[in-house]
């Protein structure tokens, strides 16, 4: 059941039509009077709040009731309704324990939609099992490709996967580089109801300020200069499907303005074009920042960010789930060996224990690439930890001047670092050759630069 707390008669009328017409019971009360006796009467799964249902404030009195609400019950839904001027009130409401909020006017089809999804994904969590199922229940139940993983932690992930692919919630997914996110999303929307519909990821920290809009949502011939003929965006390709935006946290302050109105209303424009077009994608976001920190600093818009995480999974680095080391060490290595018929080829236990002790701060990636490395110059026979150690070692020698350290006390981090200044030596500081040496966008070049305290001002001594 569905309580609707309004204090117009004409909201409240609408509301209770659209519901019904969908197939929902639902009630409907002009004040929090009336309000409270129907929760404690009907325990309401879900409860459509007006921020502005006193008239004496502006959405203040909807915090402190959605407050109450959840005090009575930490299970009831709370969808707040909001006038743009309430916007940054639903925003806090969200951190209070609301699900959502949608703006006046709505949209019948994006109310539903919030209505069915957090109705959904509640009935999930009620229904959750303490005990994770196993590998071999997950597979039976969920196609999950090649997502490679026994450890108790990622099994938990890949059941709350499965469980939220259904509904149409976004999804923040975070963790360090190289941790799976863009699999993680592949397997969110293949699992989902959109899995025929088209996939479409884009490389926030690729696309600059002044193409973001052609980009994402496309141009019509003549818009610019150089727009020769029509072009189509991301959010049309991805209509109907799902749409995976990966290093979101590159986005810039101007972008995130755009960005939020197409999460928040499904409508864009074209450039060069006035006419108002409708998208109906599923968003699947990623990043290895840390949003809230960026919030906290003004670096990230506070309202995108609770448009974003509605649900957030957090993938845990290598190092925390080493038991699966050697389960992805053998995986990687029958890949090789099928694309290059390297039939004679295997690795030794003593090998992959050596392996699981090791701290990959490149995650799941810094492990792929040294197994591939290391069978491609082996080919036949048993890799052995001697084999892997020439490979990480050659590898240290060509990143970094001077003779090779000791085994064991030079980190990976320290490898990383030295190889991102020797790179830097031989481009000249020039950061976007640097960055396409490296493999990486300009937006991670510099993440690292920070995190190793590398300033270009501070580089004169590489040269």
């Amino acid at each position: 059941m569905i309580l609707i707390v309004d204090d117009d008669v004409a909201v409240r009328t609408s509301l209770l039509f659209l519901l019904k017409h969908e197939g929902f019971t639902a009630v409907a009360v002009s004040n929090t009077k009336e309000a409270i006796q129907q929760i404690n009467k009907t325990q309401p799964e879900l409860v459509l709040l007006d921020m502005n249902f006193s008239l004496e404030t502006s959405g203040e009195d909807g915090l402190r009731f959605l407050k109450r609400i959840k005090k009575i019950s930490r299970e009831i839904v709370v969808i707040l309704i909001s006038g743009w001027g309430t916007v940054p009130l639903a925003v806090e409401g969200i951190k209070l324990g609301a699900y959502d909020f949608v703006t006046k006017p709505w949209d019948n089809k994006m109310l539903i939609n919030s209505v069915k999804t957090s109705i959904g994904n509640n009935n999930i969590h009620k229904s959750h099992k303490l005990k994770t199922a196993s590998r071999k229940e997950l597979n039976q139940k969920y196609n999950f490709g090649n997502i490679i993983g026994e450890d108790p932690e990622f099994l938990s992930i890949l059941e709350t996967i499965g469980n939220i692919s259904q509904t149409d919630a976004s999804v923040l997914i975070l963790g360090e580089s190289g941790t799976g996110k863009e699999m993680i999303a592949e397997a969110i929307h293949e699992n989902s109801l959109r899995a025929k519909k088209p996939f479409v990821k884009v490389n926030m920290a690729g696309i600059p300020d002044s193409l973001f809009e052609s980009e994402m949502f496309g141009h019509k011939k003549g818009a610019f200069t150089d727009a020769k003929m029509d072009r189509v965006g991301r959010f049309e390709y991805a209509n109907t499907g799902t749409i995976f935006l990966d290093e979101m946290g590159d986005l810039s302050s101007s972008s995130q303005v755009k960005m939020l109105r197409v999460l928040q209303d499904k409508k864009y424009e074209l450039v060069g074009d006035s006419r108002t077009r409708q998208t109906d994608v599923r968003v699947v976001c990623a990043t290895n920042r840390d949003l809230e920190d960026m919030v906290a600093n003004n670096l990230f818009r506070e309202d995108l960010f609770y448009r974003l995480n509605l649900i957030t999974i957090y993938l845990p680095p290598l190092r925390d789930r080493s038991t699966d080391i050697p389960l992805l060490a053998v995986n990687f290595l029958e890949k090789i060996k099928k694309l290059y018929q390297f039939n004679d080829l295997s690795i030794t236990g003593d090998a992959l224990d050596w392996l699981s002790n090791l701290k990959f701060n490149g995650n799941i990636r810094e492990l792929k690439n040294l197994v591939e490395r290391t069978a491609l110059i082996y080919r036949k026979g048993e890799l052995e930890i001697i084999h892997f150690k020439n490979q990480m070692q050659k590898h240290i020698v060509k990143a970094i001047d001077g003779e090779l350290p000791t085994p064991g006390c030079m980190s990976l981090d320290e490898i990383e670092k030295a190889m991102i200044i020797k790179t830097i030596k031989h481009y000249d500081k020039n950061l976007s050759k640097v960055a396409n040496a490296l493999g990486l966008s300009r937006g991670a070049l510099y993440r690292r630069l920070d995190k190793y305290n590398i300033t270009i001002s501070g580089l004169s001594q590489f040269k």
